[in-house]
């Protein structure tokens, strides 16, 4: 049995950086269209991609962790 540093050590830790600048830029976008532009629809639209982008993010990171899990058995 692996112990689990063993099984993580195939997972790319910097893979969550794009992920995260991209959630970032969403919330400064989301600020920009409500208070700058004053488009309040548009800016709480907006105000959910965040959201969205780290939920699919963490997604294919637990299915890359399943995978090597499926292949340490």
């Amino acid at each position: 049995m692996s112990t689990s540093n063993e099984l993580t050590d195939g997972i790319d830790d910097n893979s969550f950086g794009p992920v995260v600048l991209a959630s970032i830029g969403s919330v400064m976008l989301a600020l920009y269209f409500y208070y700058v532009q004053g488009d309040k629809q548009r800016g709480q639209f907006v105000g959910f991609w965040p959201v969205t982008i780290l939920a699919l993010a963490s997604y294919f990171r637990l299915e890359e962790i399943k995978e090597l899990l499926a292949d340490d058995e």
